[in-house]
C-alpha cells in the first residue's frame, strides 16, 4: 500500500520537474526571441536613425546654401519613410498575433489594383536596371479583394525581388486566374520571380521565420528586419489563402502566392471618380484642432493655414470641450481630434461634445487624427462617434479629401 502511495508521489514529482524543465526551456527560447529581436531591431532602426540625426546637423550647418539643404531634407523624408517602414512592420506582426485583424473584402477592378501596385516601383525598376515583365492572366477582371491587405501583400513580395536582385537582374510578375473551389469564386495565383541571389537550401526552411535573416557577403549592405515573409505568410493564411517559395543560392528566388476571391461585374462596381479639390471651399472655414504634440500641431496647423483655413488649437480633450462650448454655436466647422491626449482623450471628448444640449454643437463634425493608423483604429473611431478618421504621418492629400467630403455632407 505505501509502496504505491510512494510510486504516485514519485510520479506526480518527475511530472512537475518535467513541467518545470518545460517552462524553463520556453523562459529561455523567449529570451532567446526577445535578444534576437532587440538586436535586429537596434540594428535596423539605428540605420535610418543616424541619417536623419547626421542629415539634420549638416543641413543646420549649411542653412545659407538652399540645394544642399533641400538635398539633406529630401535624405530625412527617406530614413524617415524607412523607420516607419519597420515600426509598421512590428506592429503589423503584434496585431496578426493578438488576431487583431479583420479581413473586408471590396469589389475591385483588379487590373487597375494590379497596376496601381507596379508603378510603385517604376523608380526602384529604373534605379537599378532591372528587367521588369508582367503577364496579367485574369478572366474575371472585377473580384472582391481586401485591398490594404492583399497590396501588402503584393508590395513585400515585390520588394524583396527587388531589394536581393543585383542591378540588370530580370523580375518576371505572372498573375494567373484559376478554377475556385466554390460557386462564383476564382482562385488568383500571383507570382515573381527573380534571377537575384536566392537563397540557401538551410535558410529556405527558415525563410518564414519572424526576424529570420540569411546573413552573407551579399546581404551585408541590404537592410530589413526579416519580418516581411513571415508578415505576408500570416496575412495569405488569414485570407484563406497559400504561398511557397522556390529559391536556388546564386541563381534566384520565385515566390507564389493563390488566394480565393469572390468574383463580381464591372455593374456592380461603384466607378466613383473624384474631381479635383477646390481649395476655395475652405477660405475662411475654421477648425478646431485638438493636439497635444507641439511638432505634430505645428504640422497640421501649417497644412491646414496654407489652404486658407483658421485653426484654434488645444492641448487636450478637456479644452477641446471647453473652447467649443464658450463659442458661440457655428465658430468651428469642424474639429479635428487627435486620440491619445492627457487628461481626456479623443473619444471620451467625443462622447462629452454629442451630449451638449446645444443640439448645433453637439453634431458639430469631428475628424479623428491620431497614430492609431490601423483599419480597426478607422472602425472604432465611427463607432465612438466620430465622422471621419485620418492617420498620421498626414496624408496631405487625403486629409483635404476628408475635409471636403465632411464639410459638404455638414453643408
Amino acid at each position: 500500500m505505501n509502496q504505491g502511495f510512494d510510486s504516485n508521489i514519485q510520479s506526480e514529482l518527475l511530472k512537475k520537474q518535467k513541467e518545470l524543465e518545460e517552462a524553463k526551456e520556453a523562459a529561455e527560447a523567449a529570451n532567446i526571441a526577445k535578444s534576437n529581436f532587440l538586436f535586429n531591431m537596434s540594428h535596423d532602426i539605428r540605420t535610418p536613425l543616424n541619417a536623419i540625426i547626421g542629415f539634420t546637423d549638416l543641413a543646420i550647418k549649411r542653412l545659407d546654401d538652399t540645394e544642399k539643404v533641400r538635398e539633406y531634407l529630401n535624405n530625412i523624408h527617406t530614413s524617415g519613410e524607412k523607420l516607419l517602414d519597420i515600426l509598421n512592420s512590428v506592429l503589423e506582426m503584434a496585431r496578426i498575433e493578438s488576431n487583431d485583424i479583420s479581413i473586408t473584402e471590396d469589389l475591385t477592378d483588379t487590373a487597375q489594383f494590379l497596376e496601381s501596385c507596379y508603378v510603385m516601383f517604376n523608380a526602384a525598376f529604373r534605379e537599378k536596371f532591372l528587367l521588369c515583365r508582367v503577364e496579367n492572366n485574369i478572366t474575371h477582371r472585377y473580384l472582391y479583394i481586401d485591398k490594404v491587405h492583399v497590396e501588402e501583400v503584393l508590395l513585400n513580395i515585390i520588394s524583396n525581388a527587388v531589394k536581393y536582385t543585383p542591378e540588370g537582374g530580370r523580375i518576371h510578375i505572372v498573375t494567373n486566374e484559376l478554377p475556385g473551389e466554390k460557386k462564383g469564386e476564382c482562385l488568383i495565383e500571383f507570382s515573381v520571380e527573380d534571377n537575384g541571389i536566392g537563397m540557401s537550401k538551410e535558410f529556405l526552411s527558415h525563410a518564414f521565420d519572424d526576424f529570420a535573416r540569411e546573413r552573407n557577403e551579399k546581404t551585408t549592405n541590404i537592410s530589413g528586419t526579416g519580418l516581411g515573409l513571415p508578415i505576408v505568410k500570416r496575412l495569405v493564411e488569414l485570407m484563406n489563402g497559400t504561398i511557397r517559395i522556390e529559391s536556388k543560392l546564386g541563381k534566384g528566388t520565385k515566390v507564389t502566392t493563390v488566394l480565393p476571391h469572390r468574383i463580381g461585374t464591372k455593374r456592380g462596381l461603384c466607378n466613383e471618380h473624384k474631381a479635383e479639390i477646390n481649395l476655395e471651399l475652405f477660405r475662411g472655414r475654421t477648425i478646431l484642432l485638438a493636439e497635444d504634440n507641439d511638432l505634430n500641431a505645428e504640422i497640421a496647423v501649417e497644412i491646414l493655414r496654407d489652404a486658407g483655413i483658421n485653426v484654434v488649437r488645444v492641448c487636450d480633450g478637456i479644452e477641446c470641450v471647453r473652447e467649443l462650448n464658450d463659442m458661440k454655436a457655428g465658430t468651428f466647422d469642424l474639429i479635428l481630434m487627435d486620440i491619445q491626449m492627457p487628461n481626456m482623450n479623443g473619444y471620451k471628448a467625443t462622447h462629452e461634445i454629442r451630449n451638449i444640449k446645444d443640439k448645433k454643437k453637439a453634431n458639430i463634425p469631428i475628424i479623428a487624427m491620431t497614430a492609431n493608423a490601423f483599419k480597426e483604429d478607422e472602425k472604432r473611431a465611427i463607432s465612438e462617434g466620430m465622422n471621419g478618421h485620418i492617420a498620421k504621418p498626414i496624408d496631405i492629400g487625403r486629409l483635404f479629401e476628408m475635409l471636403a467630403e465632411t464639410i459638404s455632407e455638414a453643408n
